[in-house]
């Protein structure tokens, strides 16, 4: 997987956890918790209606004025369990090797002291 694509991945996960979590929250809330730009979401939200994974509902006629919801859709929530499977996969074999090089730095000092 390029690096480009893992990188879309990792933002549609977070992305998709978070509105499932905290679907009444607007772009820029979602900018700032994930830490990314407000165009970043907009794109990232655009693209995940466009695969039928989120659909906003518009609740401006209700007077709370809550404005959109993002709501994940039935294939929404699949496709989040199935990347984070491939994130928690992926995080366990970054793991893995940075104890690999962890360790394999702790021997060379030990060999110099």
């Amino acid at each position: 997987m390029t690096r480009q694509k893992q990188l879309q991945e990792d933002t549609h996960f977070r992305v998709l956890s978070l509105l499932e979590s905290q679907p009444e929250l607007n772009q820029r809330q979602m900018a700032k918790a994930l830490g990314v730009s407000l165009g970043g979401v907009n794109y990232c939200l655009r693209a995940l209606v466009a695969k039928g994974l989120v659909k906003m509902h518009n609740f401006q006629e209700n007077d709370n004025k809550l404005g959109y919801a993002y709501l994940l859709t039935p294939t929404g929530l699949a496709e989040k369990l199935a990347l984070t499977s491939h994130f928690l996969q992926r995080k366990q074999q970054e793991y893995l090797a940075l104890k690999a090089e962890i360790e394999a730095l702790q021997k060379s000092v030990n060999k110099q002291v």
